[in-house]
C-alpha cells in the first residue's frame, strides 16, 4: 500500500515544551485559579510541586523560538489535571487553569499559527485519572456507576488510595493513580476518539500519543488515524514507542515514532565513556556502551532500513526528553558530546526535536530533574545556543539536509562520515557530507574517502566546529571535531 505521512514534518524542527517550566506570562492575568502559590522559579523541581509556567507564557517566547529557527512547537499535557506533568487527565476537553485554560490555548494557537508554527499535543488515551468524571463516578457509587465498563474493575471494594488494600481495578504500571480505560467499550472508545477529532478541529496540527503500545483493541489506532486524517490529512500523528516500531509504522496507523533508537547510538558515540552510567541505565534507550564509527554507522543503518522512507521522514528524532535525564548531564556536561550529537541530530533523516532549554545548556538528572524551569539569559550558553541556531540555519538552507538520501562515508576509529543527497528538479540537485571525529586524537582523511571524492580546492566549508578545515592534502579534524560541507558547483 501507498503510504502517505505529512510533508511539513518532513521539513520541521520541533520544541519539545513541558508547559509548567517554560515561562509565566508577563501579563498581568486577572483570573483566580491562576492567582495561587506556587514554587519559586528558580528551585529544583518536585514531584507534586508547580512552578507555574502557562500558555500565554510560552506565546511570549514565540519571538525567541522563531529566532532559534523553530518551525513546531510539542507540548507535553496541557489538559486539567492534578499532577504537574499531567499525565492524569482529569477532564480532555479543558486546558489546566493554571495554563490559563481554553483561552489562553487559543490565544497560543492563533498566534503560532500566525507566526507558521505548528501545534503538537499530547494525548493520553491509555489512562486516565482518578480524577476524570467517569472513573470518580465509579469512585463514589460503587457497583451502581453507569461508567463502570468505561474501566476494568476486578472486585469491590475499589481503593483508589490506600495501598494497603487491593485496588481492584487495572491502572497502568500498576499505578492507582492511572485508571486504564477498557478500549474494548465501545462507548469509552468513541469518547476518546471525539475527544481526538474536537482538538483537531479546533486547529492543532496533530497528536503525540502517550504509551500507544499499551492499547491492545484490535483496530483501535487505525480508526483513530482514519479519523484524524478525516478531518485534517495533514495532521502529524507520532507514538511514544521506544523500540522497533515496525508494527505501528505499517502506514495504517502513525506517521512515525520518538526516535529512541537513534537517540542512544547518537550519544554512545559522541560521548564515548563520558556517558554517567548512573542517569543512563534506567531510562531505556541506551546510550552505551560506547560506539566507534563503523558501530554507529551500522546502528543507522540497521535504523533507516526499519521503515519505508516516508515514514523515516516524519520520525521524531531527539537527543532528550522529559522522560530521561538532560542529555548535557548524561554526559557529563562536555560540551563537545552535547556539540557532535546535535550535529548528527539536526542533519538526520526525519524530523529533529529539541528539548526546551537544552540549547542554552539547562542541565537535568532524572524524572523530575530533567524537568527544571527555563533558565534566565545570564544562566544561559551562548555558544552552544549559536551552535543551535546555525546547524537549524543550515537544516533549513538546504533540502538535502532535510529529505536526501543518507550514505554512510568514512567510518575507521573515531571519525565518521556521511553524505545526503537531494536529487529532485524542484528543490534542485546537492549533496552534503558530513563529518565527525569523536576521539581524541587529529585526524586526517583523504579526499577519496568523502562522499563524493572531489579535490581539495573543490570542497566548500559550510559549517565547523573546533577549527576543523579543508586542507591541501584532505579534511583535517582536530580532536572532538564536526565539519559540515559540500563540493564546490
Amino acid at each position: 500500500m501507498a503510504i502517505h505521512t505529512p510533508d511539513w514534518v518532513k521539513q520541521a524542527v520541533f520544541y519539545q515544551i513541558f508547559p509548567d517550566r517554560m515561562a509565566r506570562t508577563q501579563r498581568r492575568i486577572d483570573d483566580p485559579a491562576m492567582a495561587v502559590a506556587l514554587e519559586p522559579w528558580d528551585t529544583p523541581p518536585t514531584p507534586s510541586g508547580y512552578k507555574g509556567g502557562d500558555l500565554w507564557g510560552v506565546l511570549e517566547k514565540l519571538d525567541y523560538l522563531q529566532d532559534l529557527g523553530i518551525t513546531a512547537i510539542y507540548f507535553t499535557p496541557i489538559f486539567q489535571s492534578a499532577c504537574n506533568h499531567r499525565y492524569h487527565t482529569h477532564d480532555y476537553y479543558q486546558v489546566d487553569p493554571l495554563l490559563g485554560g481554553n483561552a489562553a490555548f487559543f490565544d497560543l494557537l492563533e498566534a503560532a499559527h500566525q507566526r507558521g508554527l505548528k501545534v503538537v499535543l499530547d494525548g493520553v488515551f491509555n489512562h486516565a485519572s482518578r480524577g476524570f468524571f467517569f472513573f470518580n463516578d465509579i469512585l463514589e457509587n460503587g457497583p451502581h456507576s453507569p461508567w463502570i465498563d468505561w474501566f476494568r474493575v476486578e472486585g469491590w471494594p475499589l481503593s483508589a488510595y490506600d495501598g494497603s488494600k487491593p485496588a481492584n481495578y487495572q491502572s497502568w504500571v500498576d499505578n492507582r493513580a492511572l485508571p486504564t480505560f477498557n478500549h474494548d467499550h465501545p462507548a469509552a472508545r468513541e469518547y476518546l476518539m471525539r475527544v481526538g477529532e474536537y482538538w483537531v478541529r479546533q486547529g492543532i496540527d496533530g497528536w503525540r500519543l502517550d504509551v500507544p503500545y499499551e492499547v491492545k483493541t484490535a483496530g483501535f489506532w487505525q480508526e483513530f488515524r482514519d479519523r484524524i486524517k478525516a478531518i485534517n490529512p495533514d495532521a502529524y500523528i507520532v507514538g511514544e514507542v521506544w523500540t522497533d516500531a515496525r508494527q505501528w509504522l505499517d502506514g495504517t496507523q502513525f506517521d512515525g515514532v520518538m526516535n529512541y533508537l537513534f537517540t542512544g547510538p547518537t550519544i554512545a558515540f559522541a560521548a564515548g565513556d563520558r556517558v554517567r552510567m548512573d542517569l543512563a541505565e534506567k531510562p531505556h534507550y541506551f546510550p552505551y556502551p560506547a560506539l566507534d564509527a563503523a558501530g554507529y554507522g551500522a546502528k543507522m543503518q540497521a535504523l533507516l532500513g526499519l521503515y519505508p522512507w516516508d515514514i523515516q521522514l516524519t520520525q521524531l528524532n531527539l537527543l532528550s526528553s522529559h522522560d530521561v535525564a538532560r542529555m548535557y548531564s548524561v554526559v557529563g556536561e562536555d560540551e563537545a558530546s552535547v556539540v557532535l550529537a546535535t550535529v548528527l541530530l539536526l542533519t538526520f533523516p526525519g524530523a529533529p526535536s529539541l528539548y526546551y532549554g537544552d540549547e542554552v545548556g539547562l542541565p537535568g538528572e532524572l524524572d523530575p530533574d530533567c524537568r527544571r524551569t527555563f533558565p534566565p539569559e545570564s544562566a544561559w550558553n551562548r555558544s552552544l545556543l549559536e551552535i543551535h541556531k546555525a546547524l537549524i540555519a543550515l537544516r533549513h538552507q538546504h533540502p538535502a539536509l532535510r529529505t536526501g538520501t543518507y550514505q554512510v562515508g568514512y567510518a575507521e576509529g573515531h571519525t565518521y562520515s556521511f553524505a545526503r543527497t537531494l536529487n529532485a528538479d524542484s528543490q534542485g540537485s546537492e549533496t552534503i557530507t558530513v563529518v565527525l571525529n569523536a576521539g581524541e586524537t587529529a585526524t586526517t582523511i583523504a579526499p577519496p574517502h568523502l562522499q563524493p571524492s572531489a579535490p581539495p580546492g573543490d570542497w566548500h566549508t559550510l559549517w565547523a566546529y573546533r577549527s576543523a578545515q579543508v586542507g591541501p592534502d584532505g579534511l583535517h579534524l582536530p580532536p572532538r571535531s564536526a565539519w559540515i560541507g559540500q563540493v564546490n558547483p
